[in-house]
């Protein structure tokens, strides 16, 4: 291993301790022992790691924002510094021609991880989305050839997204839809933790393979565990505690939301407890219930977003703690009659045979 990693982080991006810092919560969302952060970190930093095209095409670039903007600085350094981005349309300084010989020399050196941002249109040829006269269908066709691996990013390129809700009029489908001949790992979410994106590229670069995933194509890691199991405001849940509505007291008391809307019960993230902005904020925990953004078709399966979904077992109001106390009662009554049944078992044999002893 490359000791000068230990000493002088990346010249001219981060420091030793924000660069190990970030590859530390990387090894940790991946569900990795601490001792791996080195063979993390050196995987990160080695030249010879593949490249970046990151392709946009039916999406609002709230994916990219959302990397961009956190208000520390070490997690979009590591991405557009450290792992060598080569093409990225909404950062690029080149345009036009320009911008699209850059995305066909980046192609053609290959050895590069692509990245999908936004849905994909397919009706009447994919005409509803174009660049330099291409559509959306092809351009993905062409980059994924080279591709050592694809991941789509957000919501929108994993599942169609926004543009795939009912009626659908564009055709709009993920990317796995369409690239069959290769492995795809969603990283849904709209937009999805800077966090889990950079582990499932960390993943790659340090195991040279696509992290296990679910049915959905999402890494277990991120994905492999309900919002609801991990929400800090579940006791509220089983205690039968919740805001009935927006503004009142159980909503200001900090109640369980999901009865004015939250889908935690039914969707598969991690925000709970890998957070936003750096600041250890989600939605749930500023008042406002989980959307289920994780979700493939969450703007059709999801909506009314401040409804509650139907069959999910809620606590009758009485809660694990009464319930507690019930079921210790009710024990404690079945555990002296039990005895009263043995006590007259013994006093029946011993009248059977004829025993003298006092009772």
């Amino acid at each position: 291993m490359n000791r000068s990693l230990f000493m002088g982080g990346i010249p001219g991006t981060m420091s030793r301790r924000g660069f190990l810092r970030a590859c530390a919560i990387a090894t940790a969302a991946m569900g990795l022992p601490m001792e791996m952060v080195p063979k993390v970190a050196e995987a990160a930093s080695d030249p010879k790691r593949p490249s970046v095209v990151w392709l946009h095409f039916q999406e609002c670039t709230g994916c990219s924002e959302s990397l961009l903007r956190a208000s520390h600085p070490d997690i979009a350094t590591l991405i557009l510094d450290l792992i060598s981005l080569d093409y990225h349309e909404t950062l690029s300084a080149a345009a036009g021609k320009q911008a699209e010989e850059n995305l066909e020399n980046a192609i053609e050196k290959g050895n590069y991880v692509l990245v999908v941002e936004g849905g994909i249109p397919l009706k009447d040829g994919g005409v509803y989305c174009k660049i330099g006269g291409k559509t959306a269908v092809d351009i993905l066709r062409r980059a994924a050839e080279k591709a050592v691996a694809i991941i789509a990013i957000g919501t929108c390129g994993a599942y169609g997204g926004v543009q795939a809700a009912k009626p659908n009029p564009t055709g709009a489908v993920g990317v796995s839809d369409i690239i069959k001949d290769k492995p795809v790992i969603n990283v849904p979410g709209c937009p999805p933790k800077p966090h889990n994106f950079l582990s499932t590229v960390l993943y790659f670069l340090t195991f040279k393979k696509l992290p296990p995933t679910d049915k959905f194509g999402r890494p277990l890691f991120a994905y492999g565990r309900k919002v609801h199991d991990h929400c800090e405001r579940r006791p509220h849940f089983d205690e039968g505690r919740y805001a009935e509505q927006f503004g009142d007291l159980g909503h200001r008391m900090g109640f369980c939301l999901y009865k004015v809307g939250c889908k935690g019960p039914e969707t598969y993230s991690n925000c709970p407890v890998i957070r936003f902005n750096d600041v250890e904020v989600w939605p749930v925990s500023v008042g406002n219930g989980c959307y289920g953004c994780t979700e493939p078709n969450f703007w059709d399966t999801m909506t009314p977003f401040h409804k509650r979904l139907p069959n999910i077992k809620v606590p009758g109001g009485k809660g694990i703690q009464a319930s507690a106390t019930e079921v210790g009662k009710a024990a404690l009554g079945v555990t002296a009659a039990a005895l009263a049944i043995h006590a007259g078992v013994g006093i029946a044999k011993r009248l059977a045979t004829g025993s003298k002893s006092e009772e």
